[in-house]
């Protein structure tokens, strides 16, 4: 009903996504679920394939080092997408996981991804009015509460291109306890040389 087809229309597609591999179906009860050809095809994409292989000792050092996990996220049309997460070593911690969508506009990786180019329709400085693109500019980074988790502190920083443009962002989701292994300005310096290792990685 919600999208306007009929059961036979609907089987038609399923039964084709599960004959070419997408879906798979219980015999038992009929429900169908999402194949690892899905992520076959993720893995294809060279793009992203060279990112996830260029952070993913990076992002693992870090997360050991400050007691905090980290994600990568890339902009995926009009939403954030993340790729590569690596988990807090530690005992409590904030994960996202692999595969999760968010919003550009709201969020502390959309903002850094739009002030360094990763965005098309991005603010441009003549449209920071109040000088939030430029501040993120300046300092390379952006710290910012989380809107969603008030214990959180958003630290983002770009993984960039020879241009100086946005392939990627790197967000520490920072957990500030008084078991909190490392303190914020450590974690900041540590991600910074993270998100700069990714860049060399990357060769682009």
């Amino acid at each position: 009903q919600a999208v306007e087809r009929s059961p036979s229309q609907i089987f038609r597609v399923l039964s084709t996504l599960e004959r070419r591999g997408y879906l798979a179906r219980d015999r038992q009860t009929s429900l169908y679920s999402l194949s690892m050809r899905l992520f076959d095809l993720v893995n294809r994409q060279e793009p992203t394939r060279t990112l996830v292989a260029a952070a993913a000792g990076p992002m693992r050092r870090l997360a050991d080092t400050v007691g905090q996990s980290c994600n990568l996220s890339v902009v995926d049309v009009d939403r954030l997408r993340v790729v590569a997460q690596a988990e807090s070593p530690a005992d409590f911690g904030f994960r996202v996981r692999v595969g999760a969508e968010f919003s550009l506009v709201s969020t502390a990786t959309g903002a850094v991804l739009s002030a360094f180019g990763a965005v098309r329709d991005g603010i441009d400085d003549e449209a920071d009015a109040d000088g939030a693109v430029a501040r993120i500019r300046e300092l390379g980074y952006l710290e910012r509460a989380d809107p969603v988790q008030p214990s959180i502190t958003d630290l983002v920083f770009p993984v960039l291109n020879r241009d100086g443009v946005a392939l990627a962002a790197l967000t520490v989701p920072y957990v500030s306890t008084s078991y909190s292994a490392s303190p914020r300005e450590s974690v900041v310096h540590a991600a910074r040389e993270t998100a700069e290792e990714i860049s060399e990685n990357r060769g682009v």
